[in-house]
Formats: C-alpha cells, sequence, structure tokens
C-alpha cells in the first residue's frame, strides 16, 4: 500500500484519540458499520499505541494508522504496534527517511509552499493540509494546485458537515480528515451507535 492508496480508501479519516484501550474495538466496529474502513489514530494520549495494536490483530478489514506523529522514534513504535501508514502534522528529514526505510506510507503535514516544495523535494507527493482552515482552507487548495499540480492533499482542522463536500469537491483533494464523526463525548459515553449515525450521514452527504 502506497500514500495514495490510502487516501483512496475512504473519503473521510477519522481522527481518533482513544483514552481506554477498551474503546478501541468498539470503535473501529461503529466506524466500520457505518461505512468507513480506515482510522488515524493519534498518539497523543497512552493509548495510541496499543489501540493500534489492538485493531490492527482482531480486525484485518479496518486500514489502521498512526496520526501525530512527530519523530523517526513515535514512527517507529507505531509501526511496531501494527500501524500501516503515518500522519503527521508537519514535515522533516527524519520523519521522510524513516518511512522510506521502513517502506511505511507516510502523509506529511503541510502548511506553506515551502512546506510544499520540502515533501516534492522529498519524493512525497501526498500531504495532510493542516490546520486547514486556519491556513487558507479551500482557497490555500486552488491556489497550490497552480504551481503544485501533482500534489494532492487531505486537508484536516476544521473540517466538517457543512464544508465536507466544499473540500471533497477540490481536484487536488483526495480525502479529508476529520474528527466531527468521532466525538469525544460519544467514545466517553460508550455511545458507539451515534458514531455509526455520524459516518452514515456524512457518507450520504458526500454521495449526494
Amino acid at each position: 500500500m502506497n500514500a495514495y492508496e490510502v487516501m483512496k480508501i475512504s473519503p473521510i479519516v477519522p481522527v481518533i484519540a482513544i483514552d481506554k484501550l477498551e474503546d478501541a474495538l468498539p470503535l473501529a466496529q461503529a466506524l466500520l458499520e457505518g461505512g468507513i474502513n480506515l482510522m488515524e489514530i493519534t498518539l497523543r494520549t497512552e493509548a495510541g499505541l496499543g489501540a493500534i495494536e489492538i485493531i490492527s490483530k482482531e480486525l484485518p478489514q479496518m486500514a489502521v494508522g498512526a496520526g501525530t506523529v512527530i519523530n523517526a522514534k513515535g514512527f517507529q513504535e507505531a509501526v511496531d504496534h501494527g500501524a500501516q501508514f503515518v500522519f503527521s502534522p508537519g514535515i522533516n528529514a527524519e520523519l521522510m527517511d524513516i518511512s522510506k526505510t521502513l517502506h511505511i506510507p507516510f502523509i506529511p503535514g503541510v502548511a506553506t509552499a515551502s512546506d510544499v516544495m520540502m515533501a516534492q523535494n522529498g519524493g512525497f507527493f501526498h500531504c495532510k493540509l493542516f490546520p486547514a482552515t486556519a491556513v487558507g482552507g479551500i482557497e490555500t487548495l486552488k491556489a497550490f494546485g497552480g504551481p503544485f499540480a501533482d500534489m494532492r492533499f487531505c486537508p484536516t482542522g476544521g473540517i466538517n458537515l457543512g464544508n465536507v463536500k466544499e473540500f471533497l469537491a477540490l481536484p487536488n483533494v483526495l480525502c479529508v480528515g476529520g474528527s466531527w464523526i468521532v466525538p469525544k463525548s460519544a467514545i466517553e459515553k460508550k455511545d458507539f451507535a451515534s458514531i455509526t449515525r455520524l459516518c452514515k450521514e456524512a457518507l450520504t452527504l458526500i454521495n449526494q
């Protein structure tokens, strides 16, 4: 699997912070039932690596990767725990190098033209625009389309039901990242049915 294939699995990449390992499988199953078979589990919580490991072993039909990876150590740990791909909020040589060494798809975060040029020069043509709406969102992506025609993006940060279709309509956007379909409050209440419902709602809107 390469970065393009990762970004084509689902139009929505759920960005998830898991606090309790016991929530990992029910959450993954809720997403699958809602029609989404891709998860980005962030390494912002202590349970992140364990959650990746459980899902990768127990639910092979779910593509599971790590997010908020900021250095080679975190990248290696994520892969050791079963991450099939890695997202980062930013880009640096350390992350690009280890992704090539381990042959694991890496989707770096970019926010400026200089970031995009660094990604291109490193051979990475699939990036996360982050934080998307804070750095200009749709207008920035349109502007990037000229000088960076070969680049494809997964905008993340500020995406919701109100703007998801507008982002996905852009020719250089393959998918969007979002936490709105996996609300922390729903996970805390173990209300996984509402997460399934939010997934279906989003996919229905996108496909209209």
